[in-house]
């Protein structure tokens, strides 16, 4: 991870107007798509400084380090942003083999077949052993 003189990378972000960016997790690995959150310009910014993955928590309105409950925290391998500079892809070692709070390796376990959601995937673990 690099170390940056200034925050004008930070600037080059297209955020929303509520001050956010949409960033994926991805195993890298595999390089499937682990999850979809949120950050702001301080969870990017610590996320550089950490090497770990730090997201804003919309509902809980503050930063959310991933895997502060769970223990599955996702360590940083590199940082890219998309042509329009307005999504984060997170290329990142996912601890535990699990990113989902549903105990899944990806949140991304559901899928449409004749007009529902279906789980195509069961859980690695069950959530009540990883939260309590």
């Amino acid at each position: 991870m690099h170390e940056f003189s200034s925050e004008q990378w930070l600037d080059d972000i297209k955020w929303t107007d509520d001050g956010l960016v949409p960033a994926i997790a991805q195993d890298e690995k595999t390089d499937r798509i682990l999850m979809f959150a949120w950050m702001n310009r301080e969870s990017l910014m610590l996320t550089v400084k950490e090497n770990h993955a730090v997201y804003w928590s919309r509902s809980r309105k503050k930063l959310w380090r991933k895997g502060e409950s769970s223990g599955h925290q996702q360590k940083i391998k590199s940082i890219r942003i998309d042509c329009d500079r307005d999504v984060i892809l997170l290329t990142v070692e996912q601890v535990g083999g699990i990113a989902c709070h549903t105990g899944r390796v990806s949140c991304f376990y559901q899928q449409l077949e004749n007009n529902q959601w279906v789980a195509v995937e069961p859980p690695v673990k069950d959530p009540k052993e990883i939260y309590g």
